[in-house]
Formats: C-alpha cells, sequence, structure tokens
C-alpha cells in the first residue's frame, strides 16, 4: 500500500513513522530554562550521527498547545542540554516525565529522580541513567510549525562505572545496561533480551577481486 505523506494529516504520518521506523533509541533529556527552571523529557526521535566531531540528532515536535515544547524552547535559549540513557528500571519515571506538565513544574521531582552535576554544561545529568552524554548546540533547525532538530556535539560522557569492563579498551557491558527502545503504537517498548551477532564481511570473504 503507498502513501502520499503530503495528502495524509498529522495523525496519519505519525502513525506510519512511528509503527515501521522501530525500534528507536530514548534520549531522556535534562535542560535549563534561562530562569534555572530544570525540565526532564523524553524523546524516542533521536540517534546519533557521526563520531568527529560526536554528534546527536533530536527530533522535536510542536508542544500540543502549539507552541515549542519546554525542551527545545530551553535547548534554543541555552545551548546545552543532556541525553540520559534509559535502562528498564526507569521506565516508569521516563514515562512519568513525559506528563504534559505546565513549565514551571520539575519533572525530576515529580518522578524522584536524583540528579547530578554535570562537568561541561549546566543542565544537571539523571544520576541513575546508564550513560549520559552533555551536548551544546551545533545547529537549531526549524522543519516545521513549532517542530525542530537540534544537532548537538557531546562534550562529555558519563558510563556507570559497574558497566566498564575494560577502561583501557572502552569495552562496556552494554547487556547489563538493560535500556530499552521505543516501538509502535501509544505505548510500546522494547528490551534488549533478544538478540544475535552478525559480523561485516570483508570484500575478500565474499569473494571479491582486488584491482590489479
Amino acid at each position: 500500500m503507498d502513501f502520499d505523506m503530503k495528502q495524509l494529516d498529522r495523525s496519519s504520518r505519525y502513525k506510519i513513522i512511528g509503527s515501521c521506523i522501530t525500534p528507536r533509541p530514548i534520549a531522556w533529556v535534562t535542560t535549563l530554562s534561562m530562569d534555572g527552571v530544570l525540565n526532564v523529557a523524553p524523546f524516542s526521535f533521536f540517534n546519533v550521527l557521526g563520531d568527529n566531531p560526536p554528534v546527536v540528532v533530536l527530533g522535536l515536535a510542536p508542544h500540543p498547545e502549539r507552541r515549542l515544547k519546554d525542551t527545545p524552547a530551553n535547548i534554543r535559549d541555552t545551548g546545552e542540554f543532556v541525553i540520559n540513557l534509559v535502562d528498564e528500571d526507569h521506565a516508569q519515571a521516563m514515562n512519568l516525565t513525559a506528563v504534559d506538565a505546565p513549565p514551571q513544574i520539575e519533572e525530576n521531582v515529580l518522578a524522584g529522580l536524583d540528579m547530578a552535576a554535570s562537568v561541561a554544561v549546566a543542565p544537571p545529568r539523571i544520576a541513575a541513567a546508564p550513560a549520559s552524554f552533555e551536548c551544546r548546540t551545533m545547529h537549531f533547525i526549524e522543519t516545521g510549525v513549532n517542530q525542530v532538530a537540534v544537532l548537538g556535539e557531546i562534550v562529555h560522557a558519563h558510563v556507570q562505572d559497574r558497566f566498564v569492563l575494560d577502561p583501557q579498551r572502552l569495552h562496556f557491558d552494554v547487556p547489563a545496561m538493560n535500556l530499552i527502545a521505543r516501538l509502535h503504537g501509544a505505548g510500546w517498548y522494547a528490551r534488549q533480551t533478544d538478540r544475535f551477532e552478525m559480523l561485516r564481511p570483508s570484500w575478500a570473504e565474499i569473494g571479491g577481486e582486488t584491482e590489479a
């Protein structure tokens, strides 16, 4: 079945995108307003774009009140944010911070989250997150009415000590992190408990010929 995305309403487009582009990692984003109010909110339109420099992207949809959500408004005003990854133990707390609270409400208090000071940016990180990435804005791109894409450079990273297997070679116990991902529909998520390994082949391994 074919879909002309330009002919569909917003809800229909979201259903197609959200159902088919899965699983998606979750960025549990912490920001500060210009007045110092802390905001914590999860976003699954998120991924990494490169490593030199290390770049992440956030896709931030409009607020139901037809304004910028607090997260992009804070990023626009301050240029800083922290991406915290979400483990299964904190799934319920993450979901609670997705509530449409007024801007003056600090979602970390609502969800009972302890915060830890960042090193290079003003917004704090979620202390119990398996990994956190302090970011500074590289590009703040308006992709629609009150819809933006934020490209940020990771300037400092935190990984919980218990997940560091070899600090010299930077080997991490990723399965032990129990990270969750966003799936389709209104509330489906995935665990990383069913995995398979498939190594990338070399040209020689598949019988490719080299130039003389």
